[in-house]
């Protein structure tokens, strides 16, 4: 396997399915094709690293990514809650089209998931010659044929469910939850170091060819637990007492995992070879800083759907540059089968693009139209955003913001602009009817 992935390392004109046309996009040749890193995690505030204006956290490891890469402003996540961004990544599409709108719960959704018939990215990469791997959270299903494995990846390390006990690595029922692959293990450790021992090992035993590393750290999920506190073991009663200086140790043990993780590649030789992004599943919530957006966590609103973005790449992506292209989500899927020249399958047509040329300053920046919705437990919630411009309907009152000069979402300009509340509104509904076209083979709510 490591034999043919090698000679199928070339760089060549990548080609990808968007909305039914085809893209290409050329980079220079190589002598290999690059590796790639994503690192997400989880209920972070957009405001709480120092790229994006923390003043009480110290994250020099994503100094260091803002420093040698590119970092966004207007960076958004497909959902407002966990599992429809992550599903939104893995497949390159609106998560409707799969039917995680929500995120999924044990006890409700035990039998749900991303079904194994979906093209993923890590089954196209795979195809193409790359080592997969996933390590910390994956909640996108709860059994074997909606894990990991089951979608393309080589390996597996972390949990199913939506967080664990950060020491005993037990969900909030107390039952355990930590795997490698398909098996259930028993490791000793705080679960930000484990997944960063993990991804570190994964660099390291495939150096030698082109790999995927989906790192995906469940911090800063509840619970907040504050690393190097082993004793500090949480219960459904104890599950969210925290302090912000909890949460402020978490954010900077995982900069620490961001740290070793660069190490890692630069200890290698592979930092120039290598696409690496640092974003969030969504805002933050009780602990966090999410300034100077409003609101958060399972809301259409900015502070829990605009999320920090980091990307370097080398040679390749401007170093110390700031970019207020908007992007979401699921361009991370059609950005990376573009760098690494893995084709879209047929028939399979992705909601994102490749944002690499608009960030690379090869092509100026463009305007973009992005959805949500939520639905779920009363909250009923619509948005789109086109341009500088955000709609959004809650409860059936409609607003609208101009996001250049009030991103904090507090000037309603709905009577002004009638003529835009009118346009949204007939946008998002005709969006509404084309997921309606194409019903997901599992609905969950």
């Amino acid at each position: 396997m490591k034999f043919s992935r090698r000679i199928q390392s070339f760089i060549g004109v990548a080609a990808i399915i968007l909305g039914g046309t085809y893209f290409t996009y050329a980079w220079a040749q190589t002598p290999r094709k690059p590796n790639v890193v994503v690192i997400m995690v989880d209920s972070m505030g957009y405001g709480d690293s120092e790229p994006y204006g923390a003043t009480d956290i110290r994250t020099p490891s994503l100094n260091r990514l803002a420093r040698e890469g590119v970092r966004l402003t207007d960076g958004y996540a497909n959902g407002s809650v966990c599992t429809p961004t992550r599903a939104a990544f893995v497949t390159g599409r609106y998560q409707q089209r799969v039917g995680l709108e929500w995120a999924l719960v044990k006890d409700q959704n035990k039998s749900a998931g991303l079904p194994a018939s979906e093209t993923t990215l890590a089954k196209l990469l795979k195809r193409g010659g790359y080592a997969t791997g996933v390590f910390g959270k994956w909640h996108l299903g709860y059994q074997p044929e909606f894990g990991p494995n089951a979608h393309g990846f080589d390996e597996f390390f972390g949990f199913l469910d939506w967080s664990v006990d950060y020491y005993t690595h037990k969900n909030i029922d107390g039952e355990p939850d930590l795997y490698e692959n398909a098996k259930p293990v028993e490791q000793t450790g705080y679960m930000t170091d484990l997944i960063t021992e993990h991804a570190v090992a994964f660099i390291d035993r495939h150096a030698g060819e082109p790999f995927f590393s989906y790192v995906a750290y469940n911090a800063m999920v509840s619970p907040i637990q504050p690393p190097d506190k082993p004793n500090d073991i949480r219960t459904r009663e104890t599950w969210n007492q925290a302090t912000r200086a909890d949460y402020v140790r978490m954010v900077e043990r995982v900069d620490q995992g961001v740290g070793s993780i660069l190490k890692a590649l630069d200890r290698k030789g592979l930092a120039r070879d290598t696409l690496v992004v640092f974003t969030n599943d969504h805002g933050g919530q009780w602990y966090s800083r999410r300034e100077p957006l409003f609101h958060g966590f399972g809301t259409a609103w900015e502070g829990a759907i605009r999320v920090p973005y980091l990307f370097r790449w080398p040679g390749r992506l401007p170093a110390g540059t700031v970019s207020h292209q908007p992007i979401i989500t699921m361009d991370l899927t059609a950005s990376i089968l573009a760098a690494t020249n893995a084709l879209a399958a047929p028939g399979q047509n992705l909601d994102g693009m490749n944002v690499l040329p608009l960030l690379s300053g090869k092509q100026p920046p463009i305007e973009r139209t992005f959805f949500w919705r939520i639905d779920h437990q009363g909250r009923r919630q619509k948005a789109m955003r086109k341009g500088k411009w955000k709609y959004i309907s809650d409860g059936g009152s409609e607003m609208l913001f101009d996001l250049e000069q009030d991103m904090s979402e507090r000037h309603d300009l709905n009577y002004q602009r009638r003529d835009l509340v009118l346009e949204f509104r007939k946008l998002v509904a005709q969006w509404e009817a084309e997921l309606a076209r194409t019903p997901p083979p599992l609905v969950v709510k």
